[in-house]
Order: C-alpha cells, then structure tokens, then sequence
C-alpha cells in the first residue's frame, strides 16, 4: 500500500459526531488537514480538538450539507486554508425513526435534502475542484440499507438507495471520460453512533441499531482504506452487511416477512432516555444543549471494535490466492496418495 503523504487535505461532512468524527480521527492519526463540516458548534469544536490533539490541522467550518451555497463555500474555504482537496467524504444525514405514515411531506423533504442531496451537493463542489486537476478520490459513507429497506426507516433508506444509484451513474460517467477522479462507497453495518439518540423519532420505547453493532472506528477504517483504494467502486463492513445483501439478492421476499416480524421490535430497546436528548433534524442537537455527543453512542457494552469481515473485503487477492494454495497443495497431497 502506497503510505499517503503527511498533510493530505480530507473534508469530512457530518464530522461533529458518529462515523464522520471517528473518521476524521482517523485521518488525523496519520498526519492530515481536516475540513470539518457539520452544523453544530459544540460538536465541531470537539471534533477540531480530537483532530489537533491526533496530529492534524482541523479547520471546522459550520455547514448545512442541504444548501448547496454552503457546500461550495465550505470547499472554497478549504482549499483556501488547507490547499487542493484530495479526498472528500460525504457522511452527514439525518432522519425519522417511524412509520411512513407517521412522518409528515416537510420532514421527509428534509431528510432527503441532507441525506441524500447533501451527498450530491459535497461531490459538486469536490470533483468543481478535482476534474481540472484530474486527481482526487470522493468516498460516500454507505449502508446495507442501501440495497435492503426495513421497517421504521422509509426516509432514511431512500436516502441511501438514492445514494447508491447515484454514486453508480457517477462512476460510469467518469470511467468514460477516463479520469483519474475516483468516486467509491463504503457499506456499514450498524454502528454505535450518536444518531440513536439524537433522531426525530415517534417509536414507543428508544431507537437502536439492529444487531450486531460495530463501534465508529471499524468504519472510519474502512472509510479511510477507501480512501486509499478507491478503484473499487464499494466495500461492506461487517458480516451482517454481507449476510443481509446475499439474502435480499437471494431471497428478498422472504426477507420482506422476515423483517416485518422482527424489524419493529429489533430496532428499540428499554434504555433509559439520554439526558442530553434533543432532535437533529431542523436544527444540531449540540445546538440545541451545548452538548457534545462525541464518535460514540449509547452502545458501547455492546459493540464490537473487530470486523474480521472488512479484513476480507480488503484482501481478496491474499484470501484468493490462500484459497488457491490450498487447492493445490490438496490436489498434490491426493496425488501422491494415489496406489
């Protein structure tokens, strides 16, 4: 793996909290400049501190991803500060935890704007900046909810299925006109993030992630790999992930029944509500309490820090090749014990 230089210029959306912060640690840990972009001030300053405090320079710069106007301003700021962006991570979201029908035309409109036209917004003004240069990689934080809707979550997984198309129509349009732009995405699992504890949500009992959950930092790794090899054009995290996209390849009806049996109950828990709790979705919950949520969120007894299954997804040609010798070495041992 090429080691990428020390002061390689990242903007991160969605930075003040969950996948976006862990990342943007991560980034930090190995020399970056961080643009940070998110909405709320406690969170972004946090996330300055983490990157400062790692070895990076942090440049926070207060952004709603759903106005374009922001979103370019917020790179031109960028590279006015820090220099030529090289990679560009679109995180930032919001949602309703609900049933559709309990969700109202001005929220579901919202979360379309930040969710998924804030992604387009971010790789407007990224590949503005990259397609001149003819360099740069946009790293899109994905979810299995991409490819596989549940229950509780119509807004949010069109979000993500808009995502989805719209990162492959990209990517053909590039491949074609031969750039050296990179665009790929990173499919996560659960993950123990704030945003269970920040959503707007009408369920009767507090919202969780389905398990298993994995902490942020196995997905800011996987983000950051990315970011490194970006020629593929995705990357699943977590065995779940991989299980639930094979089933609703294989079997998706099954799947349909499967979740509205457990999809309701799987997706809350008794928990005790956050003593910070307010909603993200108008308006940065840190706005709202001064409060900073941090990478984590309420799940860390639960949550594992170990993917063995992104290890796979990261060295397919070692595992190809282990496989390959394995064959062969059985096919020789066969041979030999042959009368």
């Amino acid at each position: 793996m090429n080691t990428p230089p020390t002061g390689q210029v990242v903007v991160i959306t969605g930075a003040s909290g969950g996948i976006g912060r862990a990342t943007a640690q991560a980034f930090a840990a190995r020399g970056a400049k961080v643009a940070l972009l998110a909405r709320g001030t406690s969170g972004l300053d946090g996330a300055a501190a983490d990157v400062k405090r790692l070895g990076g320079q942090a440049l926070p710069i207060p952004t709603d991803v759903a106005d374009p106007d922001q979103v370019e301003a917020a790179a031109a700021r960028a590279e006015e500060v820090l220099g030529p962006i090289e990679v560009w991570v679109n995180c930032a979201f919001t949602s309703v935890f609900a049933q559709f029908t309990d969700i109202s035309p001005a929220e579901y409109r919202r979360v379309t704007e930040v969710s998924y036209l804030g992604y387009v917004y971010g790789t407007m003004a990224a590949l503005k900046r990259m397609k001149p240069r003819d360099y740069g990689t946009i790293v899109h934080v994905g979810s299995a909810l991409a490819y596989r809707g549940i229950p509780l979550q119509t807004a949010y997984c069109g979000s993500k299925h808009a995502i989805q198309g719209f990162h492959e129509a990209l990517r053909c349009e590039l491949l074609h006109d031969g750039s050296r732009v990179r665009t790929t995405m990173v499919q996560m699992p659960a993950v123990n993030t704030p945003q269970f504890d920040w959503v707007l949500s009408r369920l009767p009992k507090p919202a969780q992630p389905v398990p298993p959950i994995y902490q942020p930092e196995v997905a800011a790794r996987a983000v950051v790999h990315a970011a490194d090899h970006p020629h593929r054009r995705e990357y699943w995290v977590g065995g779940s992930t991989t299980a639930t996209l094979i089933a609703n390849a294989v079997v998706p009806a099954l799947l349909d029944r499967y979740l509205a049996r457990t999809g309701f109950s799987s997706q809350q828990d008794n928990r005790p509500q956050d003593k910070h709790h307010a909603t993200n979705l108008w308006e940065p919950a840190d706005g709202a309490n001064g409060h900073d949520y941090t990478a984590h969120g309420s799940f860390d007894a639960r949550a594992t820090h170990r993917s063995p299954q992104l290890w796979a997804s990261q060295h397919h040609a070692a595992i190809a090749l282990a496989v390959t010798s394995g064959l062969f070495a059985a096919a020789i041992t066969r041979r030999r014990n042959r009368p």
